[in-house]
């Protein structure tokens, strides 16, 4: 993929958008008691016709993925108690989201799915098998949201009394994604599999091998028990902005999925992954970061106003505050009412945390614990852009502009029904701007080839740190060491 110049005129070209919806097998999502609203359908998560009509919905209007988050554990930082969570349904009750993807893969051709999984609690030789059944059956369209999990009730309830500190967590997720690397890419050559019906041999044994991983963490003499999938590993997407964060990031991640109420809260952020990528090899234009934003949409402002209007009287600041306990791990309601929200350690999302003590809200407001409940109860973390097709759009080009992201995660205010108002309205406006493709660039490729837009690209690519893993077609195995 060749990286974008600067035109004659010194300005830079137009970035073509990536656009996800950004979902959870939950009611409301990023939008606690929205699931009230008469108009709301996520209620509905149980039922796999209900991820089906959302799979097509998207890929009719090209989409190119749907990312769906997911958490291990519920949130009962806030008030200490699980309770607030319960009653407004703050991301709970919760599905696991690997599950639906075959039903939504079978229905559609080109559209992606990034579902999130934790290298924290499941072993590494379990979930790369997995990932790479799921990868077959969407025939290469599966992307892998890598996190480390934050709340120390999933912990609890996974076999330890609280989670690893925040930083150990990722000397762990590293040493994880090796193991899955060399059994994902390194202990099957891509031609093992030879169904010779002739001579009877399905997979010539020689192709195959053991990785002998010795680490802190695991050990897994492997080899994996599936064979090499479409993309021998998922498109590889990453949340999380720390020290730590970024580092993992400009090393592994191909996407990187960024949610603050301001660009300004992540600019820095973004330049300082492209920059650390460089001492990895990467071109820092290689890496796509991913905005979260909620849009909300009419035809006219006024309309669009009074949608949000609407919206607001649904939105449960109780759940809002439920959600911000789990993803900062600080209880709001220790606060005063007044009180200015303070910088903390955190052993939960620390670039969350940050993220809010060090930037004041729009137009200049002070965080207390009520005006972060009632941001966080509508669109999550992440900006509510509120207008007509061509104001969200301005919004839009100011994130791109001033954060240097390379696309969004759409959240919804309404499921589905935020998402057919950005197909019937935003997008429009966006391919008008050449900021939006008009089809997948790979109609029925894989996710890699698509989120890169060149046909062909389905394995990572050779400057990423995966790709020195990939034992090859035609490749003896004195000529591939797996790598440590």
């Amino acid at each position: 993929m060749s990286p974008q110049n600067d035109d004659a005129n010194g300005a830079k070209p137009k970035k073509s958008l990536i656009v996800n919806a950004f979902v959870m097998m939950c009611s409301g999502h990023q939008s606690p008691g929205l699931w009230r609203h008469p108009d709301d359908e996520s209620w509905r998560f149980n039922e796999v016709e209900h991820w089906v009509e959302l799979a097509k919905t998207l890929e009719a209007a090209k989409f190119h993925g749907i990312f769906i988050a997911d958490v291990l554990g519920g949130y009962d930082v806030y008030k200490n108690s699980l309770d607030p969570a319960i009653i407004t349904g703050a991301q709970w009750p919760v599905n696991e989201p690997l599950s639906v993807v075959p039903a939504m893969a079978a229905a559609t051709k080109s559209i992606g799915f990034g579902v999130t999984i934790s290298t924290t609690y499941e072993q590494p030789y379990h979930l790369a098998r997995r990932l790479a059944t799921v990868d077959h059956l969407t025939k290469g369209r599966l992307g892998w949201n890598i996190v480390t999990s934050y709340l120390d009730s999933a912990a609890r309830n996974l076999g330890r009394k609280e989670q690893l500190a925040h930083d150990d967590r990722y000397v762990q997720a590293e040493e994880y994604l090796r193991v899955i690397y060399k059994l994902l890419l390194s202990s099957w050559r891509d031609d093992a599999v030879t169904l010779d019906r002739a001579r009877g041999i399905h997979t010539d044994p020689t192709l195959v091998r053991q990785i002998n991983h010795r680490g802190r963490f695991f050990d897994v003499p492997g080899p994996a028990i599936t064979q090499p999938s479409p993309q021998r590993a998922p498109l590889l997407l990453q949340a999380g902005t720390s020290k730590s964060g970024k580092t993992f990031a400009a090393q592994n991640a191909e996407a990187i999925f960024v949610s603050a109420h301001s660009p300004q809260v992540v600019a820095k952020s973004v330049a300082e992954v492209r920059e650390l990528a460089k001492s990895f090899g990467r071109d820092p234009k290689n890496i796509k970061v991913l905005a979260l934003v909620a849009p909300i949409l009419g035809r006219t402002e006024e309309e669009a106003q009074e949608k949000l209007r609407v919206a607001r009287s649904y939105a449960d600041k109780e759940g809002g505050a439920a959600l911000w306990g789990g993803w900062t791990g600080v209880d709001l309601d220790q606060y005063g009412d007044d009180e200015e929200l303070r910088h903390v350690e955190s052993n939960a999302v620390r670039s969350t945390v940050e993220a809010y003590a060090r930037f004041t809200g729009t137009g200049g407001q002070k965080w207390t614990k009520h005006t972060v409940a009632e941001h966080v109860s509508l669109g999550g973390n992440g900006p509510l852009l509120v207008g007509t097709a061509e104001q969200v759009a301005d919004g839009l080009e100011r994130w791109v502009e001033e954060a240097d992201v390379d696309g969004f995660n759409f959240g919804y205010v309404l499921f589905p029904q935020s998402f057919k108002d950005i197909a019937e309205l935003l997008l429009p406006e966006l391919r008008k701007r050449g900021l939006f493709w008009d089809d997948y660039a790979v109609p029925e490729g894989t996710y890699r080839e698509n989120f890169y837009g060149v046909e062909g690209q389905k394995h990572p690519l050779e400057e990423h740190v995966a790709s020195k893993y990939q034992w090859k077609a035609g490749v003896p195995p004195t000529e591939h060491q797996i790598p440590e």
